[in-house]
């Protein structure tokens, strides 16, 4: 028990210090407020991936990263989002719900493809059942590289993607 109280007050998590965490944490929130003023609402879609960047993301809601305190949310409904959240490669029966969901979301909005297989197909690319990246469908605005993103490189990424939204309001 020890053992764990010890690792666990080292504030190192995976290579980064939480300060620094806590400081990009901050200039999300801050970001994010000034260009919604509440919440930023992302809607993922897996087209097709094998999990692991899936994982990932749901690392970054866990207690270390906790990326909804910084005041970023994830919608069940396009209808609800500001943001789509791509995974995988884009297999041929996942592409017609891709554009629907992209579709459906009410602007402005902006895509983030997260993941090799999403940007060009990663491994699966030129497969007969894989259309390729999610950018042959949507216009992709931002692309998180890594076979998986880290939950860091996700928060950092959404950072980016909202600083640069040209102080566009929800």
């Amino acid at each position: 028990m020890n053992n764990i109280l010890n690792i666990a007050s080292s504030r190192i998590l995976k290579g980064i210090a939480t300060e620094e965490l806590d400081l990009y944490g901050a200039e999300l929130k801050t970001e994010i407020q000034k260009k919604f003023s509440r919440s930023l609402f992302i809607r993922e879609v897996d087209t097709g991936s094998c999990g692991a960047c899936e994982s990932e993301i749901i690392s970054a809601g866990n207690p270390v990263y906790d990326i909804q305190r910084f005041g970023v949310d994830f919608v069940a409904s396009p209808r609800h989002a500001d943001a789509l959240l791509v995974t995988g490669p884009v297999s041929l029966n996942m592409a017609t719900a891709l554009k629907r969901t992209y579709e459906a979301m009410p602007s402005p909005k902006f895509v983030i493809t997260a993941g090799d297989c999403a940007l060009d197909g990663g491994p699966f690319k030129g497969s007969y059942y894989v259309e390729g990246g999610a950018g042959r469908i949507i216009p992709v605005d931002l692309h998180i590289p890594g076979c998986p993103p880290k939950p860091l490189d996700l928060m950092l990424a959404i950072l980016s993607a909202v600083k640069n939204l040209n102080n566009k309001k929800a």
